[in-house]
């Protein structure tokens, strides 16, 4: 009997701590300055968005006419809210995994379908595109962390990709930087829109836009990027040259892009280990670009990967953050979820964590550095510029400061960091 009980008391215990413990709003005491929290409470919204007339990659044969469909993708977009009296922070989010047996319970401080806060001015857009596969919710912490400063966020399901529908390669090779396009569209057409809930509050003219692995291969092409003429010829790209209207050899490419686009944060961009990128492409990119990446990535690659990239977008005023012997996981997706612990079965558990570093640890830098870019860069910021301006290598900042706070002449260490803290980083600068 005593057995029994114990065991009954374990089960409940164990359920009310996976309820507790995926929690996308955590903040380490070693976390750097600019991860904390913002000063506006936030709302979340599941939105379904159409984009009419898509050609159908799935569908396609070589020589024969491009079938076109219906192409439905859905948001979870976090904004700033007014909240009610009698509303408080914290919401549930249920999410499938990488694993498909798991489903997760993760907890965040929104509140659902919260009323928008309007005032006087708009606040800049992001948009967050995840990997091959995932889902919305993927970079979650990161698109609550951002609204609660002044940001709209929408995180979007890229259909042919999540976890529940992920398909041939194709279709993504085409669609990832088509849906963030279409997404950007959608969003400014809610915006003037005078009974949705982010009419008056979202600014789409002033988007940044924040992609990682497959959601970066995207995102440099919406950047600037046209794809190689090999990209387009990749063994995995879709039939007809389908890949033409994105790549830098066609004329109509630079004309294409969305200028709302002012910034960008490819995190791990997959593509130039395998010829999608090339100088000429990357040339194109021209607005303010945060790289991010673990210089043991062996699946974007480093040296031969995402920092070719970023030596080769020359005529972007750009940055790379490095994570030293982090693999592909850096920095992006949500910490493992507890579902995954105590199972035999713990397949798809690497997609949430690294060999090296701790998953929240590396989400509260990056909410670091992307507060600071984003501020800068979409908000006019000039104070934040400093968080940028530092010693290349963490490791190498002297840490020197006097009892009262103030810096001593010595002082190098890396802005909002603590001593020791930003060891194990470094941050590109050109």
């Amino acid at each position: 009997m005593r057995t029994l009980i114990v065991s009954l008391l374990m089960t409940v215990f164990s359920s009310a701590l996976h309820a507790q413990t995926n929690r996308i709003d955590l903040i380490r005491p070693d976390a750097p300055e600019l991860a904390s929290f913002g000063a506006f409470d936030t709302g979340v919204r599941t939105v379904e968005v159409t984009d009419s007339n898509r050609p159908d990659v799935l569908n396609m044969r070589n020589g024969e006419d491009t079938p076109l469909y219906d192409r439905s993708l859905t948001l979870e977009i976090w904004y700033p809210a007014q909240l009610a009296s009698a509303q408080s922070p914290g919401t549930q989010y249920q999410t499938r995994t990488r694993n498909p047996e798991i489903t997760a319970t993760l907890t965040g401080r929104s509140v659902r379908d919260a009323d928008s806060l309007r005032g006087d001015a708009r606040f800049p857009l992001v948009i967050i595109s995840h990997g091959y596969p995932g889902n919305r919710y993927l970079l979650s912490h990161l698109g609550e962390n951002l609204a609660s400063k002044g940001y709209v966020v929408a995180s979007i399901d890229h259909t042919d990709s999540t976890y529940e529908d992920q398909q041939n390669i194709n279709s993504t090779l085409y669609n990832r930087a088509m849906d963030q396009r279409f997404v950007l569209s959608a969003i400014a057409d809610f915006s003037e829109t005078s009974d949705h809930f982010l009419s008056g509050v979202v600014d789409a003219n002033n988007t940044g836009l924040i992609g990682y692995s497959m959601g970066g291969f995207g995102a440099v092409n919406n950047l600037g990027a046209g794809y190689s003429d090999a990209g387009v010829g990749f063994i995995a790209a879709p039939p007809n040259g389908l890949l033409n209207e994105l790549a830098a050899s066609n004329p109509d490419f630079t004309a294409s892009l969305d200028p709302r686009i002012k910034a960008g944060v490819p995190i791990a961009p997959w593509g130039m280990n395998t010829g999608f990128w090339d100088a000429e492409g990357l040339n194109g990119i021209r607005v303010p670009t945060l790289f991010v990446a673990g210089d043991a990535d062996t699946t974007s690659g480093y040296e031969n990967g995402i920092k070719a990239i970023y030596d080769q977008a020359v005529n972007s005023d750009r940055y790379m953050l490095v994570f030293k012997n982090a693999g592909h996981s850096a920095a992006a997706p949500i910490p493992l979820p507890v579902e995954f612990l105590d199972r035999e079965d713990s397949s798809g558990a690497d997609h949430y964590t690294d060999p090296v570093w701790d998953t929240l640890r590396m989400n509260n830098i990056l909410q670091h550095f992307v507060t600071a870019f984003l501020d800068l860069h979409l908000k006019g910021d000039a104070d934040k510029a400093s968080y940028l301006d530092l010693v290349e290598d963490g490791a190498d900042g002297v840490y020197a400061m006097n009892p009262d706070g103030r810096a001593r002449p010595n002082h190098t260490y890396w802005q909002g960091f603590g001593p020791g803290s930003a060891v194990g980083l470094k941050l590109y600068r050109n």
